[in-house]
């Protein structure tokens, strides 16, 4: 069944795009890829922690396997409303009990690829929320 023009015109969704210009206030990612990330244009290698006002090069976890307590009661220390994991190109979740001081402290911990935590991390970064990436690179 064909549908008249005026009625196709009803249920036509809208997009709106706006141009997104980088803000001298927050950091955000402007590019990654396989070994890197790049903030602010700024080539990142190794680990490291994104919050909207600092960075933190060389997180001391370089890997998957040497994520410790250590490591989320450092993040619990920056307070942020929510911790993005960046587990590198895989999707890997860490032991319940490596989050829990963040999860009782009522700070949101979401796991992803690194990729998808850039992602992630511009968006709610654009919208105000204080928000620390933690990547695995």
């Amino acid at each position: 069944m064909l549908l008249d023009p005026p009625t196709c015109r009803k249920w036509r969704p809208q997009l709106k795009l706006h141009l997104s210009r980088l803000s001298e206030q927050n950091n955000m990612f402007t590019g990654y890829g396989t070994g890197y990330v790049m903030v602010n244009q700024m080539r990142y290698e190794r680990s490291l922690i994104i919050l909207p006002d600092r960075i933190i090069e060389d997180w001391l976890a370089q890997t998957f396997e040497q994520l410790a307590i250590e490591h989320f009661e450092y993040l619990l220390s920056l307070r942020p409303e929510i911790v993005l994991l960046g587990t590198g190109t895989t999707l890997r979740f860490p032991h319940p009990s490596l989050t829990k001081t963040l999860i009782a402290s009522k700070i949101g911990v979401e796991v992803m690829d690194t990729t998808a935590a850039c992602r992630t991390y511009n968006i709610l970064t654009a919208e105000g929320r204080r928000v620390a990436a933690a990547l695995l690179i």
